[in-house]
């Protein structure tokens, strides 16, 4: 098989995020992919208002998942989003495995699972039409379970995302119709484990691991781990 994972919001190198467990997995055989989402900047600026939407994050992740190899997507945070759609219909991907992440329903956008404000982490700018993550709260709400060098390094990985997308329902719920497992990270600071457990209901299968947001950067064997037994 092989995994093709698709990041969050706000972040840019899909490939840096996955790197620790990518390792793991290419150790065993298993090949991954990360795609990089338009709306966050990838392949240009992220546009603000006009730039790059879900339709966009949408189209780059299902590039990648044509063809015919077996291919079980990790779905991080609001990958989950544009998994529900990008995974719809496409015969080779066997498996869902949604991190920390979102389950929405046709019709569901981003915005849906908030309360109607932004998170205190976030940084939202009207003026260009764009939001981020708050440099100064991105280790201890995301990362405070890593090691130092990679808290340092994410800082430089991080992205300022287009607000098109929080608003911008799915047309599509590819979980579904493809089986689905959900790791619910229990130390999670910025999606916390009961918002979590309550998506994680419409997933066929639910796993706890003791990590925060980023489980396959501090606990890559883990996931490494619950990947092979999919």
């Amino acid at each position: 098989m092989r995994v093709v994972f698709v990041h969050g919001a706000c972040v840019q190198d899909g490939t840096w995020w996955w790197h620790r467990t990518a390792e793991l997995l290419r150790e065993r055989g298993v090949r991954s992919a990360a795609p990089g989402l338009p709306s966050c900047g990838e392949g240009g600026p992220p546009g603000g208002h006009d730039g790059p939407g879900l339709a966009e994050d949408v189209a780059a992740v299902r590039g990648v998942l044509a063809g015919d190899e077996p291919t079980v997507v990790v779905a991080h945070s609001y990958g989950g989003v544009v998994t529900a759609e990008a995974a719809e219909g496409v015969p080779s991907v066997r498996h869902l495995l949604l991190v920390s992440s979102y389950l929405p329903e046709v019709g569901q956008s981003l915005a849906d699972f908030g309360d109607g404000t932004p998170a205190p982490f976030l940084d939202v700018d009207p003026d260009t039409g764009t939001f981020g993550v708050r440099p100064d709260l991105t280790v201890d709400t995301f990362l405070h379970d890593c090691d130092p060098e990679i808290q340092a390094q994410a800082l430089d990985h991080l992205a300022r995302q287009s607000v098109r997308v929080t608003a911008q329902p799915v047309s599509a719920a590819a979980w579904r119709h493809i089986p689905s497992t959900y790791l619910v990270c229990a130390q999670d600071r910025g999606t916390p484990a009961r918002l979590q457990r309550e998506y994680a209901r419409r997933a066929g299968h639910v796993v706890e691991l003791e990590a925060g947001h980023h489980p396959f950067l501090s606990r890559p064997a883990a996931v490494r781990d619950l990947l092979l037994s999919l």
